[in-house]
């Protein structure tokens, strides 16, 4: 089975059957390398830091990738890149992926990176860390060993085509870092920048890594990651105290216009959706009809003007146009890409629900967004009472199941199978998507993952997306990027497909500040 094509300035390496190819990365350089400029420290801002482990984050991927980096990445067309591997292979029947590490890569102590290390980071996962993304793929691990310094093998006990996507959220941390045996509290990585001065909340100083294997990379000699809740991202952005910072689109418009910031975004997209609670319904709102009713009410096109202007993408899908998963003709029959009030009215009459008598609960964050559903919910008669919390309080909250509708967004992902996982019935945090408990679409996932083509997966997971909406789990609203707003100063930066800062072809390694 061949793994991802890429065209590239290497020899393809051949490992083990002649019927896998095996595909290679060599770092690209700066089309104006010789100009670059060496030393600065970028201030950056995108998203947190929840901890210092990063086998044990709940999302922090923005900061910790400048000092850890893995088997592989997602390069900016979402397309798997080898990263600490030069290259891999798939046999195949789907079952093994065979790893060639890079020479020349050492952790941030100076040890070389070897195949063992990688082996003990797996079974770290494996066996230590309980949930998050990787839990579906590490209990399909059959095992790990590695035949020699430069090769690992991973040996699954059925076929997991998301493997090759979900291993460049497997960071490669040296199992020398204190508390590797618990919670690891300085990580010793392999990044551009090395695991410096943390002060949770704060911030993170993180500087050069002079060893780093990417040739001369990287130039700056440090980067300081701003943690603030409460920061003015915006107005640091406008006075220079930062030089890259994730912002709302209304302020990153405000940004574009003061002649020395231009504003970028994510190649991946943050979905828009309404979900029901699918744990613990309660009447009428365990009538796929009356959920299909009310959202005749919501006008997605409106809904998405309002969050993102031109930039927002109205679908029924989780994913774009452009994207490999995307179906153009299921697009097309959005049922719901209009609002319809008459025929909502008229399908809650057929289903004997009278609104006026029925108080909606409805849960959100603390965001503009969720009050345009509430708005429009309310035209069909519903009492609503609208319950917006900050995050912590929301999952809390959603995690009761006490609720009966809510608005919510989720961001940029490796790989689709992230985004469906939370649809699943032991899927992580299914909160947002109102817990689904579903054996059939579960059964129709699973068997998804484990087609090797991709043709026949991409089927089966427009069959799964099919019962989502036929039963009305969720609804998705549409789509946007997030945007990231950069100065003029900053050279040698675009951002990734996901929120990784630094990546096999590209990203933070790679940028430079320019001197006046």
């Amino acid at each position: 089975m061949k793994s991802p094509s890429l065209t590239l300035d290497r020899r393809q390496l051949m490992l083990g059957a002649a019927t896998a190819s095996l595909v290679a990365v060599m770092p690209v350089s700066l089309s104006a390398q010789e100009a670059a400029s060496r030393g600065g420290v970028l201030r950056y801002a995108t998203l947190g830091l929840d901890t210092s482990d990063p086998h044990r984050h709940t999302g922090s991927i923005a900061v910790q990738q400048l000092y850890v980096e893995a088997l592989t990445s997602i390069g900016p067309d979402g397309r798997v890149e080898p990263f600490l591997a030069e290259g891999y292979e798939v046999s195949d029947d789907g079952l093994t992926y065979t790893f060639a590490l890079r020479d020349g890569v050492t952790f941030h102590n100076g040890d070389p990176v070897t195949a063992e290390d990688v082996v003990a980071n797996v079974e770290r996962v494996r066996t230590n860390v309980k949930g998050g993304w990787l839990a579906s793929a590490m209990k399909l691990v059959d095992g790990v060993n590695a035949p020699d310094d430069r090769t690992v093998v991973i040996a699954m006990k059925e076929p997991y085509a998301p493997l090759a996507n979900l291993l460049s959220e497997l960071w490669i941390v040296s199992p020398k870092s204190d508390g590797w045996n618990e919670t690891i509290t300085t990580p010793i990585g392999t990044g551009p920048f090395v695991f410096g001065e943390w002060k949770p909340q704060i911030s993170l100083y993180a500087p050069a890594y002079k060893g780093y294997w990417r040739g001369d990379m990287p130039y700056l000699d440090a980067v300081e990651a701003n943690l603030r809740e409460d920061l003015d991202k915006s107005g640091a952005m406008r006075v220079g105290d930062l030089h890259i910072a994730s912002v709302p689109r209304d302020e990153a418009r405000q940004l574009a216009k003061s002649g020395d910031i231009h504003v970028s975004q994510l190649k991946d997209s943050t979905w828009y959706f309404v979900s029901f609670n699918n744990r613990k319904p309660r009447p009428p709102f365990d009538d796929p009809r009356v959920r299909e009713a009310i959202m005749y009410a919501v006008d997605k096109q409106a809904f998405m003007n309002f969050l993102a202007g031109d930039d927002g993408v109205v679908t029924n899908q989780l994913v774009m146009p452009g994207h490999v998963y995307f179906d153009q003709g299921l697009h097309d029959a959005d049922k719901h890409a209009k609002p319809d009030l008459e025929k909502a009215k008229a399908m809650l009459a057929e289903a004997g629900v009278k609104p006026e008598e029925i108080t909606i609960e409805f849960l959100s964050w603390q965001e503009n967004y969720p009050q345009v559903v509430v708005q429009m919910v309310r035209q069909l008669g519903f009492k609503v009472n609208h319950v917006a919390l900050d995050d912590l309080g929301a999952q809390n909250r959603l995690g009761q199941y006490d609720w009966d509708m809510n608005a919510m967004a989720s961001g940029p992902r490796a790989d689709i199978f992230l985004r469906f996982v939370r649809l699943m019935s032991n899927g992580p945090n299914p909160v947002l998507w109102g817990g689904v408990q579903d054996p059939e679409l579960d059964a129709i996932v699973e068997k998804a993952v484990a087609e090797t083509d991709e043709a026949k997966r991409k089927a089966l997971y427009l069959k799964a997306w099919d019962r989502v909406m036929d039963n009305y789990y969720t609804v998705v609203l549409g789509h946007a990027a997030n945007t990231i707003a950069i100065r003029e100063e900053v050279q040698g930066y675009e951002p990734g497909f996901t929120w990784s800062p630094n990546w096999a072809t590209g990203g933070i390694a790679q940028t430079w500040l320019k001197q006046d």
